[in-house]
């Protein structure tokens, strides 16, 4: 495949999740393939290569004779994302706070600027940005397999992450429950950063359960 066909596909790629993130795409609809592709411009290869991708994601589903559609979103996902996180994100916070050098410490927090500005745009680009900031908190120290595991975790959780930004002044609080965590993380203050980033982990799983739990009882 050329350059430029990988160059598109990345592109459709990331319209396409924006838009599934966002709830543009609602869940279980089926993508319009011929639709979709005269919308964007683009033939059909680069948009069939975007949603094979976000197939392993674990963002869309096919079926044999029908295509693909938004993976719906569920409190048992929610869970499994969200314990997996607990398990793993607080602790590797923690060993790369003591090995981050000058750099690494520029870069995490220059990712926590980018997500503080991004809550005065779209959600879409705030569900990256949080990404970015949370990797950004676990990478220095040379684990690779964390840092992977840990990207992946976020990724699957955007969604979420946009949902539970839904209601009026959860924005504020995110903002200063991040604040404390690269604080934290930059003084090197192993024990307050464990405590806090399990802590907003959870308190935002919390959040979830009831938001999740009510759409289903609807």
């Amino acid at each position: 495949m050329s350059i430029l066909v990988r160059t598109l596909s990345e592109r459709v790629f990331e319209i396409v999740r924006d838009r599934i993130i966002t709830g543009v795409l609602p869940q279980n609809a089926p993508i319009r393939q011929d639709a979709l592709a005269a919308e964007l411009g683009i033939s059909k290869i680069p948009l069939r290569e975007a949603l094979g991708r976000l197939e392993q994601e674990g963002l869309l589903v096919s079926q044999a004779n029908r295509g693909y559609s938004v993976h719906p979103m569920s409190l048992g996902q929610v869970e499994e994302i969200f314990a997996l996180r607990m398990t793993i994100e607080p602790a590797a916070a923690v060993r790369a706070s003591l090995y981050a050098d000058d750099a690494e410490r520029d870069e995490a927090l220059a990712a926590f600027h980018s997500l503080d500005e991004a809550a005065r745009s779209n959600l879409g680009e705030v569900a990256v940005r949080n990404r970015n900031f949370h990797v950004a908190l676990v990478r220095p120290g040379g684990g690779a397999l964390t840092t992977q595991l840990v990207e992946r975790l976020a990724f699957l959780a955007e969604r979420y992450v946009v949902k539970h930004l839904e209601p009026a002044g959860r924005e504020d609080r995110a903002h200063l429950e991040h604040r404390l965590l690269i604080d934290a993380w930059l003084q090197r203050d192993e024990a307050e950063l464990h405590r806090l980033l399990h802590r907003h982990i959870e308190s935002t799983l919390i959040d979830l359960r009831m938001q999740l739990g009510s759409a289903n009882d609807r």
